[in-house]
């Protein structure tokens, strides 16, 4: 019998071009409930499919993680496949191979092949519902101090350039209920309200929101909702469609595990005729979005090995890597949790995130914070210092080994210690 370890290793360590990884066999094979614990091999194995630089350890994973070297392998050479054929390749096959990676990545989220399109990032596709919105001077769109940057810059040039108001609420840190945090947004809408922006995971804290109650409320009182869901696609179990939202986007380069320049735009097929394209394109009905979707020439290799990173994720089970995701930000975060002068920014119920966290030290500058792990301790995060947030994310990924997060804790702890 193929012991689990040889098993892995004969699908992971040799890449072939098309990638040969087929779920359904993988996880026949594997035992019915992987565990999330770090004594069993799975994950040891996993980390084997990253070529991981030895001098530091990467807690940094939010912004950009990257690819798993069996989708890296494959993602080459379709770029030498490509260069080869030039211009044959890109007036006779791009869009065939554009579109089965975009029908795969409707299916691996729950939604309609037709109301969904392949983007470069969660900012493109955000920022292509709040500019293609058709505002009125006086409209009210409501968004938190929390959400990304990007968005709220792109809200504040559509209010300069039609008038339109923006409504900014503080998103509470350790919120007790779903429903503090639906009554927040519900309470901030008046007859003026066309839009809601929310996250599906607040991208500088770990903070998972309750999409689907905030939707329902919102369309009871006639409004839209527009998700960044750009740390949720491939991080965490849903659908888009059980959500319930008009409008999601997200990245693909983050927990997919996808080359830079991927993304995806999902508009639920009743609201696609009221969006104005970013760019030109007259060549489509207004209900179809592929009107959205017009950007030149772009990185196709990049769209193909969405699909190589599909398989990837599911070779090892969004439930599988949901659970491991959430036992590495447990097992570091229990244990400093009630350590003096440190502070935790991410909410203390464990249901209300899952692989992000964000932490502090009292009296010390998240930048001070971030240079110090990584000078002394050889440990790389990145600094937040904004929106009543103050500390460093942590961002693990499947990679991450509790040896890695025993060093955090050390460091942390180590230099907590210190503060007087």
């Amino acid at each position: 019998m193929l012991s689990k370890r040889n098993f892995i290793k004969s699908l992971f360590i040799t890449a072939v071009f098309p990638l040969k990884l087929k779920a359904e066999r993988i996880m026949n094979q594997l035992p019915p409930q992987l565990n999330a614990t770090p004594t069993y091999n799975f994950w040891d194995e996993i980390r084997a499919q990253y070529l991981l630089k030895t001098d530091y350890i990467n807690l940094e994973n939010g912004y950009y993680s990257m690819m798993a070297q069996p989708v890296l392998d494959a993602y080459l050479k379709t770029i030498q496949d490509i260069n080869k054929e030039a211009s044959y390749y890109m007036r006779t096959v791009q869009f065939e191979e554009k579109t089965k990676s975009k029908n795969q990545l409707a299916d691996l989220l729950g939604c309609s092949h037709d109301e969904l399109i392949i983007t470069r990032n969660t900012t493109e596709s955000l920022d292509t519902i709040i500019s293609g919105t058709d505002w009125k001077q006086g409209d009210e769109a409501i968004m938190c101090s929390q959400d990304y940057g990007s968005m709220l810059d792109m809200f504040k040039q559509v209010s300069k350039r039609y008038g339109m108001v923006n409504k900014i609420l503080e998103m509470p840190l350790d919120p007790q209920s779903d429903e503090e945090i639906v009554s927040l947004y519900a309470n901030a809408i008046t007859s003026k309200t066309r839009l809601i922006m929310i996250c599906h995971m607040i991208n500088i804290t770990g903070q998972i929101l309750p999409v689907r109650k905030i939707c329902d409320m919102a369309h009871s009182k006639g409004v839209e909702v527009l998700v960044d869901g750009a740390h949720a696609v491939a991080h965490f179990d849903f659908k888009i469609t059980d959500l319930s939202c008009d409008y999601y986007g997200s990245s693909l380069h983050k927990w997919l595990g996808a080359p830079l320049g991927a993304g995806i735009l999902y508009v639920n097929k009743d609201k696609i005729k009221n969006i104005w394209p970013l760019f030109g394109e007259m060549g489509y009905a207004d209900t179809d979005i592929r009107k959205l979707n017009h950007t030149g020439t772009i990185s196709v290799p990049s769209d193909i090995a969405i699909r190589h990173a599909i398989d990837f994720h599911n070779s090892i089970g969004i439930i599988e890597k949901e659970n491991r995701l959430r036992f590495l930000k447990t097992y570091w975060t229990e244990q400093i949790k009630n350590e003096p002068n440190i502070l935790l920014n991410t909410p203390s119920d464990p249901k209300r995130s899952c692989g992000i966290a964000n932490v502090g030290i009292k009296n010390l500058t998240p930048a001070a914070l971030a240079k110090t792990l990584m000078d002394e301790f050889k440990i790389w995060t990145v600094a937040i210092d904004s929106a009543n947030v103050h500390g460093v994310r942590i961002t693990p990924h499947l990679y991450t080994n509790t040896d890695d997060l025993d060093a955090l804790v050390k460091a942390l702890k180590t230099i907590a210690k210190r503060i007087k």
